[in-house]
C-alpha cells in the first residue's frame, strides 16, 4: 500500500476529475503551505542540532551544482524537441531545475515510514536546490535574447531570496538548529506532531489543482506531456548518481533523487513571472504540477528507492 498521505492526493485528483464541488479555501491552502514549509525547516534544523561540520560544504555544493546543471541539460531539449519558445523553454527548465517542497515532504514521510538511514542535512538540499536553476535558466534566456545580464538582477535576487518558501525553510532550519529537539519542544512538537496531517490536507489541494490543469486533457501539447513523463526518471538517475558519488546513506539518496526529479510550483513561477514575463506559466504548471508531481508522489519515489536498492544494495 502507498503511504496514506498519497491517498489524499489521489482523493483530490479524483474529486477534481469528476468536477466535485470539493475545494480547499485559498486562506486554508496558504496556511497549510506555511505550516508545511516551516515544519520541514524545523525538522531539518532539529536534526542538524549538534551535527554541523565542514563536511557539509562539499555535499551542499554538489547538490547545488546538480540543480544548476539541470536547466543546461533541459533547455536544448525543450527548444528542439518540445519546440517551445526561448521564454517557455527557460521557464520550464527553471521549474524542473528548482525543487518541490511537496515532493520533498512526501519523500521525507516515505523514508521515515520505512526507517531508512537519512542524513540530518537533507532539508538543506531543499534550500540549496531552490535557487541555482532559476538563476541559470534566466541567464540562458538573456543570453539567447542578447539582453544585458545585469538587467533587473538585484530585483530578481531580492524577490527570489525573500519569497515565503525560502524565508520559512531557512528560518525553520535556523530555529531548529539553535534549539534542537528538546529545548522549546512545547512549540516544535506541535508542528512536527502534525506534519503528516498537514501534508495530507496539502496534498488534497494539490490533487484538486493538478486535476484542474489537466482539464481538458492537453492532447495538443503531447510533446510537453511526454517530456513531463520522461524527465523525472532521467533526472532521478542524476540525483542517484550524485548521491552515490557523495557517499550518502540510502534514505538521503532517495530524497535527493526525488528532489532532482521534482519540479517547483511555488518559487519558480513567482521568479519566472518577474524575470521572463513573456513566458506562459500555464505550460510550466501543466508539466510540473499536472503531470510530474502526481507521477513522483504516486509512483516515482518508490521506484527511485527500488533503483537505489538495486544499485547500492
Amino acid at each position: 500500500m502507498p503511504d496514506i498521505v498519497v491517498m489524499f492526493f489521489l482523493l483530490g485528483l479524483i474529486a477534481g476529475a469528476v468536477k466535485s464541488d470539493l475545494q480547499v479555501p485559498k486562506a486554508t491552502y496558504d496556511t497549510l503551505s506555511l505550516l508545511l514549509m516551516l515544519t520541514i525547516g524545523l525538522k531539518g534544523g532539529m536534526a542538524l542540532h549538534g551535527n554541523i561540520h565542514w563536511g557539509l560544504v562539499p555535499e551542499l555544493l554538489g547538490v547545488a551544482l546538480l540543480s544548476a546543471f539541470i536547466p543546461l541539460m533541459l533547455m536544448p531539449v525543450l527548444r528542439r524537441w518540445v519546440r517551445l519558445s526561448a521564454a517557455d523553454s527557460a521557464s520550464i527548465a527553471a521549474h524542473y531545475g528548482s525543487v518541490s517542497a511537496g515532493t520533498f515532504a512526501v519523500a521525507l514521510a516515505y523514508v521515515e515510514a520505512r526507517q531508512l538511514v537519512v542524513g540530518s542535512e537533507v532539508t538543506l538540499y531543499l534550500v540549496a536546490m531552490e535557487l541555482p536553476a532559476i538563476m541559470v535558466a534566466i541567464a540562458l534566456f538573456r543570453r539567447y535574447q542578447g539582453a544585458a545580464v545585469k538587467e533587473s538582477t538585484s530585483k530578481l535576487w531580492h524577490e527570489t531570496l525573500t519569497n515565503r518558501g525560502v524565508i520559512l525553510l531557512a528560518g525553520g532550519v535556523v530555529i531548529g538548529t539553535l534549539y534542537g529537539p528538546f529545548q522549546g519542544d512545547e512549540v516544535t512538537t506541535l508542528f512536527t506532531g502534525a506534519f503528516k496531517g498537514v501534508l495530507a490536507l496539502f496534498l488534497l489541494e494539490m490533487g484538486l489543482t493538478a486535476a484542474q490543469t489537466l482539464r481538458p486533457m492537453p492532447w495538443h501539447h503531447w510533446r510537453l506531456v511526454t517530456f513531463a513523463l520522461i524527465t523525472p526518471l532521467v533526472l532521478s538517475l542524476l540525483g542517484i548518481a550524485v548521491g552515490v558519488a557523495l557517499g550518502l546513506p540510502v534514505g538521503s539518496v532517495v530524497i535527493l533523487a526525488a528532489l532532482a526529479a521534482s519540479a517547483s510550483y511555488i518559487a519558480a513561477p513567482a521568479a519566472m513571472r518577474a524575470a521572463i514575463p513573456q513566458a506562459n506559466i500555464g505550460l510550466a504548471m501543466l508539466a510540473a504540477l499536472g503531470i510530474s508531481f502526481p507521477l513522483n508522489v504516486m509512483l516515482g519515489i518508490p521506484l527511485y528507492h527500488l533503483l537505489i536498492e538495486r544499485l547500492i544494495g
